[in-house]
């Protein structure tokens, strides 16, 4: 019996009361096709779980035990759009999270492929928007509230997380309500923002738009080029010697938050590459990101 406790603590971090994974749509998935591809992941040892192949998307539910602030963050994980470190970069800030008293959702995105999907563009986008949309209709359940739902993203998860803040009037899902599908901030770790030659990260963008997408996509998907007033407030973490995703990403897109008078912050440390798998410590930059949101009013 003591055995048996033992690993449901350990199944079960302090912080959360349960946990749920449940489809992102309740029928057929919009924007796919028949297919005969096969969702892979891959373990590295204690580092992350790995996705390929992405077609079914969901949603898992890390609620926590007590949340008295209403406070919840969509975590979209990176990996250039063609993996999602969903170990690192979801669970394990998922139940961060709950630790602050924060429930948390954890999007599994389909990944772009033309085998899969029509319009492969779209599709991580639609995904993301579905979940902005299933959490605010469903906040009571979850015991959220409704307009204190954030998106977090990684990398190119921060390029997709970015995407739902500054398209979320380009609806590309069904909404028979018109439930708004805007976040209410974000939180944007070595985001991609930009797909422009100059500084955008260019395979994150041969992985969605393909190797000749034209001009026109290319400035739609160049987050920093839709900045409005109605973009959500911004907090972002870079490092300064990120080699794989510039800086300049995060500069640009902090440079047109404050050029509207958005609440926004910005985070750039010296040394972290890319990941800031090794320095900062987790707790460093993630307690920015909880300062910041007691900023802006989203914590009690």
């Amino acid at each position: 019996m003591r055995l048996f406790f033992a690993i449901l603590f350990l199944l079960v971090p302090a912080g959360v009361s349960g946990q749920e994974t449940i489809d992102l749509y309740a029928g057929k998935i919009p924007n796919s096709k028949p297919h005969a591809l096969k969702e892979t992941a891959t373990f590295e040892g204690i580092v992350d779980t790995i996705l390929r192949f992405v077609s079914h998307p969901t949603l898992t539910v890390f609620r926590a035990a007590q949340n008295t602030s209403g406070a919840s963050v969509i975590v979209v994980p990176g990996g250039g759009y063609h993996a999602e470190l969903i170990t690192r970069e979801g669970k394990r800030v998922a139940e961060a999270f709950n630790r602050k008293g924060i429930t948390a959702f954890v999007l599994k995105y389909r990944l772009p492929n033309d085998q899969t999907m029509t319009d492969k563009t779209i599709g991580p986008l639609q995904d993301l928007q579905q979940a902005i949309k299933l959490i605010r209709e469903n906040a009571a359940r979850w015991h959220i509230a409704p307009d204190k739902i954030g998106v977090m993203g990684f990398s190119a998860g921060g390029h997709l997380a970015a995407g739902s803040g500054v398209h979320f009037d380009d609806t590309h899902i069904e909404n028979k309500n018109g439930t708004s599908l805007r976040p209410d901030f974000l939180v944007l770790i070595n985001p991609v923002i930009s797909f422009t030659d100059s500084f955008g990260h260019i395979g994150s963008r041969d992985n969605l738009l393909g190797k000749d997408p034209g001009e026109q996509k290319i400035r739609y998907f160049s987050n920093e080029q839709h900045i409005t007033a109605k973009t959500p407030p911004s907090i972002l973490i870079h490092a300064s010697d990120d080699t794989v995703v510039p800086v300049e990403n995060s500069i640009s897109f902090y440079q047109g938050l404050s050029g509207h008078k958005i609440p926004v912050a910005l985070h750039i440390y010296a040394k972290g590459e890319h990941g800031l798998l090794q320095e900062p410590a987790f707790e460093e930059w993630f307690g920015r990101c909880i300062f910041w949101m007691q900023q802006i009013g989203v914590l009690n």
